[in-house]
């Protein structure tokens, strides 16, 4: 990886799979925290908890800042460009292109997060040169555990990365899925 990263596309839309992946906007607020102001979120991700609208507005402004300093993408799961039924995230850290993604519990079950997670993975092998997307995921999280599988990632043979997430130690398997 250089030391210079290409900064992305101050627009994003990604389309496949059924879906639409698109840019966060600011009417998406108030439809944020239905998405991710749940137990699972809280438990599973780093997301803020309660998640409330100063919580959606504080995410939709970082998310601004991490795309303008080329390290993280986050996009809109929608099945037309229309409302948001969850979101996927793409990170550029040192240990590879990671990617990430929460469901909002009432859309769960229909294969977004897989849907969203291929689509993502094809944008980097395609847009940004990877050759190899990791998920980062615990064990436990059977849900994204089942994800990984369906989007064709393996269980990688190295360390667990472990720490700290509001006060709760976690353990991180590395998934990942290599460029067709």
């Amino acid at each position: 990886m250089s030391s210079t990263m290409s900064s992305f596309p101050e627009r994003i839309e990604l389309s496949g799979e059924g879906l639409v992946l698109r840019d966060w906007t600011e009417a998406d607020l108030a439809a944020m925290p239905e998405l991710f102001d749940h137990p699972d979120i809280a438990y599973w991700t780093p997301m803020v908890s309660p998640f409330d609208e100063a919580a959606a507005r504080a995410r939709l402004d970082r998310d601004r800042q991490l795309r303008a300093d080329g390290t993280t993408i986050l996009l809109a799961i929608t099945v037309d460009g229309g409302a948001p039924l969850g979101e996927v995230m793409l990170r550029r850290a040192p240990e590879g292109t990671e990617l990430g993604y929460a469901i909002g519990p009432a859309h769960r079950g229909q294969g977004l997060a897989a849907r969203a997670v291929r689509v993502m993975a094809a944008y980097a092998f395609e847009q940004l040169g990877a050759r190899q997307v990791i998920l980062e995921l615990e064990a436990e999280n059977a849900a994204s555990v089942a994800v990984a599988t369906k989007a064709g990632f393996r269980l990688l043979d190295v360390p667990l990365i472990t720490g700290e997430e509001k006060g709760r130690p976690y353990a991180l398997q590395t998934w990942g899925l290599n460029r067709p």
